[in-house]
């Protein structure tokens, strides 16, 4: 088993695995935004905007520039949209499965 490799991708997803992360994510969809940009966008207070990028930043998630005393941000690798539309496509196919189990279990509680 390569343990740096399953290591490697644990800490990424660890990494992509906050609320807050990923509604950073999401709006960088967009392009390049600001801390303040940002602020407004996922409802978080600036401190909040800054650690969660932070993080994102030593992950080698986003890049960021600055411009006098604004830092903007975008997303190092295009790919990790398409990451995260891919896992929004399982947690679809998860809750239609749920979805139809549950039509099963009533179809059969009125049967009896």
């Amino acid at each position: 088993m390569k343990q740096p490799l399953h290591r490697f991708k644990a800490e990424f997803f660890k990494t992509l695995g906050h609320p807050a992360r990923l509604a950073i994510i999401d709006h960088l969809r967009d392009g390049e935004k600001s801390v303040n940009e940002l602020q407004v966008l996922i409802d978080a207070d600036q401190s909040t905007v800054s650690q969660q990028l932070a993080k994102l930043r030593s992950a080698n998630i986003v890049d960021s520039r600055k411009v006098g005393t604004t830092v903007y941000y975008t997303a190092r690798d295009p790919m990790i949209f398409k990451l995260l539309d891919v896992a929004r496509e399982i947690f679809n196919n998860q809750l239609v499965g749920t979805q139809d189990m549950l039509q099963e279990l009533n179809r059969e509680t009125a049967n009896t």
